[in-house]
């Protein structure tokens, strides 16, 4: 049993289809870290915008996936753009959700064998 994410929620919605879980997966493996790093990229030099539009299309995955803690922190970056913080204010937040998405990547990865 994964403990870094949970797929009731994408089996609920879908009817229990695993065919549409895997889709969900995939893209979880696929875009996430790319959004995360583009995340840090705009952290880095207070790009808020892109901050924002990476941290939103990451949201419904998070969701999805049932990691609560990492959507936590993913609404809390989304709201440190629209107040357009200071760097050391959401540096911690970063890296908390960093090491939620990493450890949820490891997991599926290892299950899925991808």
């Amino acid at each position: 049993m994964p403990l870094h994410y949970n797929l009731s929620k994408v089996y609920e919605i879908s009817d229990n289809d695993t065919e549409f879980a895997q889709q969900i997966i995939n893209l979880f493996v696929e875009e996430v870290p790319v959004e995360l790093k583009s995340i840090k990229e705009g952290i880095e030099v207070k790009d808020y915008a892109k901050t924002y539009a990476s941290s939103h299309k990451i949201k419904p995955t998070l969701d999805l996936l049932g990691m609560d803690a990492a959507y936590e922190e993913n609404l809390q970056i989304m709201e440190w753009t629209k107040s357009e913080g200071k760097k050391k204010e959401i540096k911690e937040v970063f890296k908390s959700l960093k090491e939620h998405i990493e450890n949820a990547l490891k997991e599926v990865r290892k299950e899925y064998n991808i």
